[in-house]
């Protein structure tokens, strides 16, 4: 199934980092007809709501981006919130575009629902083969369910829903708060702090020594519309460059971009993570899409629009 550029397309939680840039995608690639909604105009946790927008607007196409998200502390402290408020969402939202006839259904995944594979890149068939990371394992758990459910619908009753499944993001809309961000955007704002405050030594949470894969949030988007125009075969999508820099080397570049001329160093107290997180893209090259931009230059273009629009 292909979707138009004529045809009605309702974006969840178009306000949030990856909603808003697949709206600019959708907007640049000539979609004229998006159904968005704020939180306070439709609770998507509300399953009466929920139901009463889709038999009134009547979507041909749905991309589920909303979710509760936040950084490795962030899950860490708050699991029942991530897998609680996660489950009924989603769950509301595919529910309702089942039932309400939705064409082509886009779930929005994340790499971190995936086991822990250290040693070689991720292919969308390994969910559930192994045990998960257990710093987001609220989070992840959630997510799977969501795509389990999508893959069963497609499976069970011919709906088309399919999950893609993003890396670490980063663009214009970023989360910088310093405990509740994801560790490219926190590594620049605490390292700016440090800038203004003439410290001469920087500590990077963890060993530095994790690998994990970043992408701008507009070659992510870019992705998820070119699914949207094309048949898809499979039920999962990785979307991300397929390559990966340590944390040292991340906080590297956030040294380059704000400044701080200190010196770097590491807290091996704090958690790591798993110790590789990295995709394999094969099968989204394969359909003709390829990212373009490089993790620095994300990086860049987000800290300048963070300083464009300090919160």
């Amino acid at each position: 199934m292909t979707i138009s550029q004529a045809s009605k397309v309702y974006v969840a939680g178009h306000r949030g980092l990856a909603g808003s840039a697949i709206v600019r995608a959708l907007q640049a690639a000539g979609y004229t007809n998006l159904l968005l909604r704020t939180h306070s105009e439709l609770d998507l946790a509300n399953q009466a709501a929920t139901n009463a927008f889709f038999a009134t607007e009547r979507p041909e196409a749905v991309i589920m981006a909303a979710a509760v998200v936040g950084g490795l502390f962030d899950n860490k402290t708050r699991p029942a919130v991530f897998c609680g408020e996660n489950l009924k969402i989603q769950t509301n939202v595919i529910d309702a575009a089942h039932q309400h006839g939705v064409k082509k259904f886009i779930f929005l995944g994340s790499s971190c629902i995936y086991p822990r594979i250290p040693d070689r890149l991720i292919t969308e068939d390994d969910i559930l083969t192994a045990p998960l990371e257990k710093t987001n394992e609220g989070y992840a758990v959630a997510k799977i369910a969501g795509t389990m459910l999508c893959r069963f619908l497609r499976q069970q009753t011919g709906f088309e829903a399919l999950t893609v499944m993003p890396p670490n993001l980063i663009g214009p809309g970023d989360n910088f708060d310093p405990e509740r961000s994801h560790v490219a955007q926190g590594l620049m704002v605490r390292m700016a702090a440090a800038k203004a405050a003439n410290d001469p030594t920087f500590t990077v949470w963890g060993s530095g020594t994790p690998r994990r894969e970043y992408m701008h949030t507009d070659d992510f988007a870019r992705a998820v519309v070119h699914l949207l125009a094309h048949p898809t075969e499979h039920d999962m999508y990785n979307i991300g460059t397929g390559e990966d820099v340590t944390i040292l080397e991340l906080a590297a570049m956030a040294a380059k971009i704000v400044g701080y001329a200190g010196t770097l160093t590491t807290d091996p107290s704090k958690p790591d993570g798993t110790p590789r997180k990295t995709m394999d893209v094969s099968r989204i090259k394969a359909l003709g899409w390829a990212p373009t931009i490089s993790v620095e230059d994300a990086m860049r273009q987000a800290w300048a629009w963070h300083l464009a629009n300090p919160r």
